[in-house]
């Protein structure tokens, strides 16, 4: 089945999930944070067919996450190194991470987000880095960019109507 390509969409949600958009490349990409950067490692800790690791592996080294380095000649073997762009993704994943530990019972939870000088539990939230407010559903609103075209100043508008609870 032909994935449907975000890569023209206006949103930045949409074209981030372009780069990363299925679940085995985030998975690919938590181990990779845990320090895993070979095929049959990321084979091992996953359980994925080698087919559907192949083409995860090629996408995301394609779309600028990973580059692909030779670490053994012959046979010819390759290591996946996080970009900055795929280290980019640390607090995506750690989002998702949080959100699903909040969402699932306690008595599932094997793993916990730590400090890793401490050890102490981390208890996360998104903030804005300028003020160190929390950003919430409430206190957050879309703007417009400088690709914005009269399409997008019309969505806003009426997002931001319906926030305020104006008829648009």
């Amino acid at each position: 089945m032909q994935r449907t390509s975000f890569s023209q969409f206006k949103c930045p949600a949409a074209r981030a999930l372009d780069s990363v958009g299925d679940w085995w490349s985030m998975l690919i990409l938590r181990d990779a944070f845990q320090g895993l950067s070979r095929f049959d490692e990321f084979q091992k800790s996953l359980g994925v067919a080698p087919n559907i690791l192949t083409r995860r592996l090629k996408h995301l080294t394609e779309k600028g996450l990973f580059e692909r380095r030779l670490y053994r000649q012959r046979p010819a073997r390759y290591e996946y190194l996080l970009t900055d762009k795929g280290r980019d993704f640390f607090p995506v994943l750690m989002t998702l991470f949080s959100w699903g530990s909040r969402h699932i019972p306690e008595e599932d939870l094997a793993f916990l987000l730590g400090d890793a000088a401490s050890g102490k539990e981390r208890q996360t939230m998104l903030v804005d880095a300028r003020t160190g407010e929390q950003v919430t559903p409430e206190n957050t609103s879309l703007l417009a960019g400088p690709a914005a075209d009269d399409e997008v100043h019309e969505r806003i508008a009426r997002m931001r109507a319906w926030y305020l609870g104006i008829d648009a």
